[in-house]
């Protein structure tokens, strides 16, 4: 994630998330905040809660949203990927249109396979940043590959309500955790009755290198299939074979990928000829998400989906959204663009407007290649703006940071400090928000895979 601004209090205007927030500090005596701390840093280590060797949360609350935030989080993702899969619909017969994503020669070539699904990413995150004020809510990126962090989500959620600290708040406030894996794992199944055509288990092989820091994730998964009937184990692509119709991954039979691996990575690894990728094309296997969804993974989405040359395409609704809460972004071409009520040249605007703008990769992630026009120099920007006119990036207007007080125990002491905090709410079928991740850092670049962060569950509250 990566944004930029001056931070402001990320409650969306709402009194009672204030209000639950204040009153939850006020209980952490010494001795709760001791205690709580002491079992949330068992509890991590014992059901496998870290990103490689790093625990996944380092604070002792949870994030507090009330049901009126989450209903508007929910309607403006809703109505924002709603135009997203609409100019990904168009791009698919307009050549012209899906230049714009900036795809690849490969990936051109791969999106094409029909995946027979009713969506391009029926498993999918929004990365946002919830500020205060009616548009305060800016998505800045969307995961429409493999969004991580739902099962991770909900066993920290459980972990969070056995805390004393948890025990005490929730003798003024209902609490009550927002499941995000249920959704993902029955939108996995819904997206394998349409492929195959009838109603039938299938056999899910969870795909990914085995060395990657997310593998505990895949374990939590393979409990949440098995435990619905759904025989499943985790797999290497490195490991797979296909032949006579038939896909398996190490010696075991595949119907279904939840594909983790990235598709970059897939192909740069094991080829466009290897077992998976001509499985998946051949019509053998269902996965999910499939190579279609490459397109509005691009970063370059964003630019499209907010783009002046794409807006008959949108229902009013469904541009007031987009204008609303997806920030200004391009794709960095050389080209004269709109910027509010101006028409502006890109490049020239770019070079005079440094301190209000962020460069990113087209496709890379753990905020890798990303500069913060803000916290460089004018000769570092003008050589990030060199990068980006010659390989493919965007460019995004500098969003609002939240900013949030989380406590902590430090060195033998309670210790509440502000914390920049974004919010991902999680998607089914690319319509229902189910579920959110949070993320909390000090640095601007909120991400638990650069290390500049740590998650927290997510609860809705109300005063008893």
């Amino acid at each position: 994630m990566s944004g930029g601004g001056q931070g402001t209090i990320g409650l969306g205007d709402d009194p009672v998330a204030a209000e639950a927030i204040a009153r939850y500090h006020d209980g952490l005596s010494d001795d709760v905040a001791s205690a709580s701390h002491d079992m949330l840093t068992r509890r991590l280590r014992d059901e496998g809660l870290y990103f490689g060797d790093r625990p996944l949360c380092s604070v002792i609350r949870p994030r507090l949203l009330t049901a009126a935030q989450y209903r508007h989080v929910g309607r403006a993702s809703r109505l924002v990927v709603s135009a997203m899969e609409k100019v990904r619909q168009a791009a698919m017969d307009d050549a012209e249109l899906r230049a714009q994503f900036r795809l690849l020669d490969w990936e051109e070539r791969l999106i094409h396979a029909d995946p027979r699904l009713p969506v391009a990413s029926p498993v999918s995150r929004l990365d946002a940043f919830f500020a205060a004020g009616p548009n305060g809510l800016k998505y800045t990126e969307y995961n429409a590959e493999t969004p991580a962090g739902a099962a991770y989500n909900d066993v920290m959620a459980r972990v969070f309500l056995d805390l004393p600290a948890m025990g005490a708040f929730r003798k003024q406030f209902v609490a009550v955790p927002l499941p995000c894996a249920p959704g993902q794992v029955q939108s996995l199944l819904e997206s394998y009755h349409a492929w195959r055509g009838v109603r039938e288990v299938p056999q899910v092989c969870i795909l990914d290198w085995k060395e990657v820091p997310t593998y505990s994730e895949f374990v939590l998964y393979q409990t949440h299939l098995e435990a619905a009937g759904v025989p499943t184990f985790i797999g290497d692509p490195r490991d797979a074979e296909y032949r006579g119709g038939v896909l398996t991954v190490g010696g075991r039979p595949v119907t279904l990928i939840y594909k983790r691996v990235l598709i970059d990575e897939l192909v740069q690894q094991c080829g466009l000829d290897s077992p998976v990728v001509r499985a998946v094309q051949d019509g053998a296997v269902c996965m999910v998400n499939p190579f279609r969804c490459k397109l509005l993974h691009k970063k370059a989405s964003l630019a499209v989906v907010s783009d002046e040359r794409q807006q008959a395409i949108f229902t009013a609704d469904e541009r007031a959204a987009v204008a609303a809460h997806v920030p200004w972004t391009r794709v960095v071409e050389e080209r004269t663009t709109t910027y509010g009520d101006s028409t502006v040249d890109l490049v020239a605007f770019m070079a005079a407007n440094r301190e209000r703008l962020v460069l990113k990769p087209n496709d890379d992630y753990g905020g890798k290649g990303i500069v913060l026009g803000w916290t460089v120099s004018d000769s570092t920007w003008e050589e990030a703006m060199r990068t980006a006119l010659d390989h493919p990036y965007i460019v995004q207007e500098r969003v609002e940071l939240p900013i949030e007080a989380y406590p902590a125990w430090l060195d033998d002491r309670l210790h509440i400090g502000d914390r920049m905090v974004d919010i991902a709410p999680f998607l089914v079928q690319g319509a229902v928000v189910d579920g959110c991740l949070t993320r909390i850092a000090t640095d601007p670049l909120l991400n638990v895979t650069a290390g500049g962060g740590s998650n927290v569950p997510t609860f809705l509250v109300e005063a008893r």
